[in-house]
Order: C-alpha cells, then structure tokens, then sequence
C-alpha cells in the first residue's frame, strides 16, 4: 500500500535570466513587492512568453507582486520585471499598496469601554 504524497509545486527550472531575456531591473519605477496587480480588459496576445499567461492567469482579482513571484516559483525581482512588461504593453493595471492604518487613540477606547460598561 503506498501512501500518495501531496502534489508539491516545484520551482521552475528555467533560469531567471533566460525568463527576463537578462534584464534585471523592470522599465521605469519598480513595483514594490506589497503593489497589487490586476489584469486589464484588453485582449491577450497570443506571442506572450509563457510566464506572463501564469501572471495573467493569477491577476483576475487584486494579487500583490510577491503573490505573483509565489506563483511563478521565482523571486520578487523576475516577477516586477515581467509585470512592468505587462504593465507597459497595457495588460495589467497596477495599485499602490495600502498604507498601514493610523494608530487608534487609546482615550477613545477607554471612553467607548466606559460607555459600554455604563450601559450594563
């Protein structure tokens, strides 16, 4: 009886240069690793290399660029490379990250507990 092991996703084993052609920096401002990426309504290419159809597969909803690099199996720098290509050709359209929310003040929690508290 053998035990069937869990399909485990291999990175992939063509080299990041050959992926970015020997690129190493994307065209114009890179994409922070946190920016969200989305895909355009525009129609798809069919001389797409094979990893930007995976990026475009995986950026129907908001994904952020290091969810991407997760996906493909390679680093953060080969994806922002690939996605400023799809961003410049006009099929992906990109989103600052979020930025982190403000501190609540304490004082107001105090007084919305003590209100709370009141009403018991």
């Amino acid at each position: 009886m053998t035990a069937e092991r869990p399909e485990v996703p291999r990175a992939s084993a063509i080299r990041p240069y050959v992926i970015t052609r020997g690129r190493t920096e994307s065209e114009g401002e890179p994409l922070s690793w946190e920016s969200l990426v989305m895909t355009a309504e525009a129609a798809f290419p069919a001389t797409l290399q094979p990893e930007h159809i995976a990026i475009l597969k995986h950026c129907e909803g908001l994904i952020s660029v290091a969810e991407v690099a997760a996906h493909l199996g390679q680093p953060p720098s080969v994806a922002q490379v690939l996605l400023s290509d799809l961003l410049r050709w006009g099929l992906i359209v990109t989103r600052p990250p979020i930025p982190p929310a403000e501190h609540t003040d304490v004082t107001m929690l105090r007084k919305v507990l003590h209100g709370l508290e009141s009403c018991l």
